[in-house]
């Protein structure tokens, strides 16, 4: 039977699990405790061997062999290995159990959509559902041992009531290399098919439902046919146990407690019972005897499935749903809420604290929120807030402030037109190596003159926001031919574009 300790963790306390590690019944113990024994025998085994019978030249040449022994043990991925095969199982072994087909479903369908209170209508819900149920034994029979024990033959099935004799002939009558457990659902579909000719299933949105719910129950029955049929790949164990009792070989050599090499060289301290070596040859070889036991749940271990109670079960509450609970339905009342608006059932002395606690609406409903300023009316000037820049984004508004684009303004223009040498520049001008023009002089002192005159007559609006200067429209600009600059009016345009306003 399946050891369940559920009710025993219900609740977490102190030493809670420590109470389980004295249970015997599906425990490490009773898996590991003949490996554990060979163990520890084979190891006092060569330590009495070493300290007793070699010679110190024999103890030398163990003790090299040791220290070898003891180092191979770090290049085996035992963790990793073992690890990841111990995941594959235990998600194989769940989706086992999820794959055992259960007709609570089916049943349901059945009761409400095959219609009749006579003995034909009976005969036909009653008949259907036990299809199912003879589907799912045949099934359970080819892939558990516990079942292929209770029902070794065809004649046990014909026993237990899951087929009759004229069923059975025209089953052994049908000739197949393969496993037959759906041949029943063939039969579920021909008789829901008839029931539907006789009126019995009144509409093929119905008869749709019923295929549809036999489909998944067959679909579940092949899929624990096919778990049975296709295993964890043999060379994948086979790496995974080589893993576990390689390293536990070398163990037995490498963890010896031994003498020094030289006279005067400082031995490791003899405590004569590898502690750690047995707790760690418990750990993993456990690990490995925990996938030992699960890799195929259909078995007669402690842990294993109890199919046969399951059996029991599907059979006896399929034919109640069908059958006695057909349209036996008590009497529809008013409830004892009838005239409550908020229904409050009652609570009991153990667990009236509960009513003090109040309902959970939402993890944000009782979060604090800071006021909202008022909203400031149209034309008037918003709070100025201290602006915080890191250096090297206040390099990026530097280049982008006025006086900046001024600059590049003017960088622009000295690609285009002779550029005037900065004041105490000592780097030497595009220009300066060619005579000036008076005019051309003139003409670009009077553009930079209007430029700075209309950037200081925009006017500032509350807020401190700048009008936008007016530009004509459809004002056509004059061409400029551009010339390409060289290397040091680059460089000084750069440093003009990122100077701090």
């Amino acid at each position: 039977m399946t050891v369940s300790y559920t009710l025993k963790v219900a609740n977490s306390r102190f030493g809670g699990f420590s109470k389980l590690l004295f249970r015997w019944k599906g425990s490490i113990y009773k898996l590991l405790y003949k490996e554990f024994i060979v163990f520890v025998v084979l190891y006092t085994v060569l330590s009495l061997l070493y300290r007793c019978l070699l010679s110190q030249e024999q103890k030398r040449l163990f003790t090299k062999v040791a220290q070898y022994c003891n180092r191979s043990t770090d290049l085996i991925p035992i963790s990793f290995v073992l690890g990841f095969y111990v995941t594959l199982i235990v998600n194989r072994w769940w989706a086992q159990y999820t794959s055992i087909p259960l007709p609570d479903q089916l049943m349901c369908v059945i009761s409400s959509n095959v219609h009749g209170k006579d003995e034909r209508g009976r005969i036909l819900r009653r008949t259907l559902v036990r299809y199912a149920n003879l589907s799912a034994v045949l099934i359970l029979r080819s892939v558990s041992t516990r079942v292929l024990k209770r029902f070794p033959t065809m004649d046990h099935v014909v026993e237990a009531g899951f087929m009759t004799q004229d069923e059975r002939k025209k089953f052994e009558s049908l000739h197949s290399d393969f496993n037959k457990y759906w041949v029943p659902c063939v039969w579920f579909t021909n008789l829901v098919a008839q029931a539907r000719r006789d009126g019995r299933v009144r509409d093929d949105v119905a008869l749709r439902l019923l295929m549809d719910e036999l489909n998944l129950y067959r679909a579940k029955c092949s899929m624990l046919f096919h778990y049975d049929w296709i295993s964890i790949p043999l060379v994948y164990t086979q790496v995974v146990t080589i893993a576990v009792y390689s390293f536990f070989a070398f163990c037995l050599i490498g963890r010896q407690f031994l003498e020094p090499l030289e006279p005067g060289q400082e031995g490791e301290l003899d405590m004569y019972v590898p502690l750690s070596t047995l707790l760690q040859f418990f750990f993993y070889a456990g690990w490995l005897k925990v996938a030992e036991q699960i890799i195929n749940p259909f078995g007669e271990d402690d842990d294993d499935f109890e199919t046969n109670k399951l059996i029991d079960r599907n059979l006896q509450v399929s034919l109640l749903s069908v059958d006695d609970m057909y349209q036996n339905l008590p009497p529809a009342v008013k409830d004892k809420y009838w005239n409550e608006s908020a229904a409050q059932p009652p609570y009991t002395t153990a667990t009236a604290a509960e009513t003090l606690k109040p309902s959970f609406l939402g993890s944000t409903f009782d979060m604090c929120m800071c006021e909202e300023p008022e909203q400031s009316q149209p034309g008037e000037a918003l709070p100025s807030s201290p602006r915080v820049y890191t250096p090297l984004l206040a390099r990026f508004l530097a280049a982008a402030s006025p006086a900046s684009l001024r600059s590049l303004a003017r960088g622009g223009r000295a690609h285009a037109q002779p550029r005037r040498p900065r004041a105490g520049s000592s780097s030497p001008s595009p220009r300066a190596s060619r005579p000036e023009d008076p005019a051309a002089a003139a003409a670009i002192e009077e553009e930079d003159t209007e430029d700075e005159e209309s950037q200081a007559g925009q006017a500032l609006v509350p807020g401190g926001r700048l009008n936008a200067p007016q530009l004509p429209q459809k004002e056509e600009l004059p061409q400029i031919q551009v010339k390409v600059p060289s290397s040091e009016s680059l460089s000084t345009d750069h440093r003009d574009a990122v100077e701090l306003p």
